[in-house]
């Protein structure tokens, strides 16, 4: 099937949305939290869904949509998993690394996906004819192992030091001696488009949701990264640039545990 239009709503979407959240970014808005206090949300992450919905309603009216604060609506074989700001915590405080992810996938596969970074206003694009930032093709190539590599995560989080205590801990402290710099920026779809981009080596997160991640895990394989889980299923991901000696890496002893999740 011709995926382009579900490309272009996709991004059409993305950037309704740009606006807004750059007048409200570094605002200090409002925040109030779901899960736990860990877990903020703002009236624009409310918004922005609302503006997204809006777009592909009237694109394509009836379609499924998986989004993060408005659950699940319509039915068909056509999905989108929608996160309007993938990142609040960072939006919140006027830290400039959050995004809006958005992804199409057909009969249970990916078909089309964006993150877009208002703040930079790149935006990240992938479809079954490969991955773009702005335009440009991506390659995700870099480092070839841990001692030149950054990594991108979230690990381990709140819920990651209830779950494995010491154990978290310790594995976080072989990466930060393994890796040349590892680094905490807050949002699972950016670093994924870094990933995709080659501008960081390899990410890894735990206990995250289809609309963190679906889009963002077709672009690092559209680029020709490896990206390892289910990214329509919550769960754990690992992703790398091309080239990556993943046996050889700390990171070897997660590998298998993304592949086990959403299965």
């Amino acid at each position: 099937m011709d995926v382009t239009p579900l490309l272009d709503t996709a991004t059409e979407a993305a950037r309704a949305v740009g606006p807004r959240l750059r007048k409200a970014f570094r605002s200090r808005p409002a925040v109030t939290t779901k899960r736990d206090f860990h877990d903020p949300v703002t009236e624009h992450d409310r918004a922005a869904e609302e503006t997204i919905r809006a777009v592909i309603g009237a694109r394509y009216p009836g379609s499924v949509i998986v989004g993060e604060e408005g659950g699940t609506t319509g039915s068909g074989d056509l999905v989108w998993y929608v996160d309007p700001i993938d990142g609040t915590a960072n939006f919140a405080a006027g830290l400039p690394f959050f995004c809006v992810s958005i992804a199409a996938a057909v009969g249970g596969e990916l078909v089309a996906g964006v993150v877009y970074d208002p703040v930079r206003e790149d935006e990240f694009t992938a479809s079954a004819d490969g991955a773009w930032c702005d335009g440009t093709p991506l390659r995700s190539a870099g480092a070839g192992a841990d001692r030149e590599a950054t990594l991108l995560t979230s690990y381990p989080s709140p819920h990651d030091l209830d779950a494995e205590g010491e154990e978290a801990l310790r594995r976080y402290r072989r990466f930060l001696e393994s890796f040349a710099a590892v680094r905490r920026p807050g949002s699972a779809a950016l670093n994924l488009a870094h990933v995709a981009a080659g501008w960081s080596d390899a990410a890894y997160g735990t206990r995250v949701s289809p609309w963190d991640v679906a889009a963002g895990a077709l672009l690092v394989r559209r680029a020709g990264g490896v990206y390892l889980g289910d990214p329509l299923a919550a769960g754990d991901y690992l992703a790398h640039v091309g080239g990556f000696a993943l046996e050889d890496s700390t990171l070897a002893e997660v590998a298998e545990k993304p592949r086990q999740t959403g299965q």
